[in-house]
């Protein structure tokens, strides 16, 4: 689901302007990105029913941004399902994990992909970010497809290579398992959430528990009605399909603990209100250097309160001791640059944030949004998703 806030389309009109710098020749000129227009009647009637919802949200009657680009994908559960087999697929989410150092969801899946034949030597190659010698033509299009993603940028080299090797219904599904995987490194990296005692980390990164870090939960959030007494099956959910389909999170963790205590955005907007909830994605997208998802809310984040001072802050990297006495805008900024710039989250700026906006709202913030539209910077990022023609962008980026 993409999760944004409205756009006014008047704001949009204030920035434009009456010519655009030429479009890379990898992109569509009717799009605007790297994938054609898709036509409804090509689409199965569940499809359909897709086009139609991302239609009639968007201001122009058709398809716009992170929903156009979805519907290319197949359908079926990536994960599992994908033609390219599981051993690509989990070779795509460890190079996810890797280029976002996020140990939980490596660490997990690094012995998912030795399970489904993914070779250890190529494991290592993600681990130790290695030259990509010695490797098949798609496990090499699928390492450096996501170390460019991690810098933000796809060149159209590396696009054209995974396009020919994979399709373009394949690629934008492993480029969507690829963006879910980001959204789930937030949430973890967000909780701090480590393996029980038991279990390895596999990351060469260095490891000292935190003093926030609860016994129960392994993370920075309380575990909520855990009954220790319950069988590990009655704890797991097992997905269906057998051994191959099993739940990876070894309970009470897992990649849901940020959200234990989230409430929803209507929550979040009554106590919060919009002008906060703005600045979450306007951080997330300046963190992505995502100048779509940028031009498509700075115009409604001015419509919702956040002033041009703070908006200028988060657009040139300012330092947030400019803010002064705006405790909670500075504090967000510097959770979600911490969070996205540096994946880890200090105790410090944790402490700070659960005592600025309590843990429900502070999950609700990452879970909500933060998560959700790192998620979609992913996509328009590969895709490279240009702003409407005639939106200035506004983002300071090379």
């Amino acid at each position: 689901m993409c999760i944004s806030l409205p756009v006014g389309t008047d704001a949009l009109n204030e920035d434009r302007q009456s010519a655009d710098a030429p479009l890379p020749k990898d992109v569509d000129p009717s799009t605007r990105s790297r994938l054609p227009p898709i036509q409804r009647e090509a689409l199965h009637e569940r499809r359909k029913n897709e086009y139609d919802a991302a239609a009639a949200s968007s201001p122009t009657g058709r398809p716009e941004g992170v929903a156009a680009l979805r519907l290319h994908r197949s359908g079926v559960d990536v994960r599992w399902d994908s033609p390219v087999g599981r051993r690509l697929t989990e070779l795509a989410i460890i190079s996810t994990a890797r280029e976002h150092d996020q140990p939980y969801e490596w660490s997990l899946h690094e012995m998912e992909a030795l399970s489904v034949g993914l070779e250890p030597h190529v494991i290592d190659i993600v681990r130790f970010r290695k030259a990509l010698t010695g490797l098949g033509e798609k496990e090499a299009a699928i390492i450096q497809f996501s170390r460019e993603l991690g810098k933000h940028r796809v060149s159209a080299e590396t696009y054209a290579r995974a396009l020919k090797l994979f399709g373009r219904t394949n690629l934008v599904d492993v480029v969507d398992l690829m963006a879910q995987y980001t959204a789930t490194a937030a949430n973890l990296t967000a909780a701090n959430q480590w393996l029980p005692p038991q279990m390895k980390q596999f990351l060469p990164l260095p490891f000292a528990l935190p003093a926030d870090i609860l016994p129960d939960s392994r993370s920075r959030i309380p575990v909520v009605n855990h009954d220790q007494s319950a069988p590990p099956q009655a704890a797991v959910p097992q997905a269906p399909g057998g051994l191959y389909r099993r739940t990876l999170a070894p309970p009470p963790t897992g990649p849901s603990s940020m959200g234990r205590f989230a409430a929803g955005l209507k929550s979040l907007e009554s106590s919060q209100g919009r002008a906060l909830m703005a600045l979450a994605v306007l951080i997330t997208a300046r963190e992505h250097d995502q100048q779509y998802d940028w031009a498509m809310n700075e115009p409604g984040a001015r419509e919702d309160g956040v002033s041009a001072a703070v908006i200028d802050i988060v657009r040139l990297r300012k330092p947030v001791a400019e803010l002064g006495s705006r405790d909670k805008e500075a504090t967000l900024i510097q959770f979600g640059r911490e969070l996205f710039g540096k994946h880890y989250v200090t105790v410090e700026t944790y402490a700070r944030a659960k005592q600025v906006f309590g843990q429900r709202d502070l999950s609700d913030l990452v879970v909500g949004l933060m998560a959700p539209h790192a998620r979609e910077a992913v996509l328009l990022t590969a895709f490279d998703q240009h702003v409407p023609a005639g939106i200035k962008p506004s983002l300071p980026i090379p």
